[in-house]
């Protein structure tokens, strides 16, 4: 009798084991995933043995590090953020490790914060460059001096291929890699550059393109920050200041949150899928049968659909619909093919990414593909 109570009791509890295990299913399932968060590199010039500019006996790299710091306590406040630093102390980098410190963090946006000079006092004011061509003396000049910092590595010849920061001529070399990026760098400088103007009331030097080695290394929008010149006396102590170095961290940081809210409304992915005339170019044109792609992004910028801007995914191809560049990833005939190639996308980091079908040129209904 004692047995069967028992046996009674074992198979209540198992029956209602199964039950809850059962109820778990659908909550699990419901669980989605947290996107990849938006990875920002700070990078504090100079460091160590290298002081940078000593303008009215400031230290550069101290002042570089505490903004630096400064922006990234504020930008660790948001959880969707992710905040790596090239240096959190006194210590000397080489440029391009510092390049390999955000490659490898696979960042959204990187930013290199120094301080200017000038051989006249009376100069003033905070700048924003992005990696190209220098238009004038001046940019060249400010890019040979923070390119010089490679004197300071031994193997300084073998890490940049015999780059020489006093050949002009060396500098079209430096822009081929950061091209594709060049419209996102010239939009995260654009928002630090009217912050510093809305924010601060600093003296607008507007955006440039100098040749700049640590940026040239990275492989995503990078922008090189001149937070003013320490050889004018006023700037110098301002941004020797407690308050001077809050004062830029803010605005910096304000601009990088700026710049990824309007990136991720100009970068987005729908499952509403239309019969809208999609534009590919004639070379991509195939007979009129049904196929899949996955689509990973849409952009108001044409960027170049090569695999070192999408995270190694190949093949990219890129269309234009309406007012934005559609970008795709794989192409298929199969749809238990193109479900794999959606996975490897979103282990890529695109979390979003989802498939669409077409007919010919025409985008159709993923149901309409499915019931053929």
């Amino acid at each position: 009798m004692l047995l069967k109570s028992r046996l009674k009791l074992l198979m209540a509890l198992f029956s209602l084991f199964v039950l809850l295990a059962g109820m778990s299913i659908p909550l699990k399932a419901a669980v989605i995933q947290d996107p990849k968060p938006f990875v920002v590199v700070l990078d504090a010039g100079h460091g160590g043995h290298d002081s940078g500019n000593r303008g009215n006996g400031y230290y550069e790299k101290n002042i570089a590090l505490n903004i630096a710091l400064g922006i990234g306590k504020i930008l660790e406040k948001n959880k969707d953020i992710n905040v790596i630093y090239t240096r959190k102390t006194d210590v000397f980098v080489k440029l391009v490790d510092r390049a390999n410190i955000a490659n490898k963090a696979d960042a959204d946006l990187f930013v290199s914060i120094h301080c200017d000079a000038f051989k006249s006092s009376a100069v003033f004011g905070a700048g924003t460059f992005v990696l190209g061509l220098h238009a004038n003396q001046r940019n060249f000049e400010i890019a040979k001096r923070e390119n010089s910092v490679i004197f300071y590595e031994e193997d300084y010849e073998k890490n940049y291929a015999g780059f020489d920061p006093n050949n002009p001529e060396s500098v079209i070399s430096l822009t081929l890699m950061q091209e594709a990026y060049t419209n996102q760098s010239i939009e995260a400088a654009d928002a630090i550059q009217k912050s510093f103007i809305a924010s601060l009331g600093r003296k607008d030097r507007t955006v440039k393109q100098a040749g700049f080695v640590v940026l040239k290394y990275t492989y995503m929008p990078s922008v090189l920050v001149e937070a003013g010149f320490l050889t004018n006396k006023n700037e110098g102590a301002y941004l020797n200041s407690k308050k001077g170095q809050n004062d830029m961290a803010r605005a910096i940081s304000k601009a990088i949150i700026n710049y990824k809210s309007d990136l991720e409304k100009s970068v987005a992915g729908s499952d509403n899928f239309t019969n809208t005339p999609v534009t590919i170019p004639d070379n991509d044109r195939e007979k009129k049968d049904i196929y899949f792609r996955v689509q990973i992004a849409a952009s108001k910028n044409e960027i170049d659909p090569k695999s070192y801007n999408f995270k190694g995914l190949s093949p990219i191809y890129r269309a234009k619909e309406g007012g934005y560049y559609k970008y795709y990833f794989s192409k298929s005939e199969s749809y238990k093919q193109i479900q794999k190639d959606r996975k490897k996308a979103k282990r890529q980091g695109f979390n979003t990414a989802f498939i669409t079908a077409f007919k010919g040129d025409e985008k159709i209904k993923l149901s309409e593909a499915l019931d053929n």
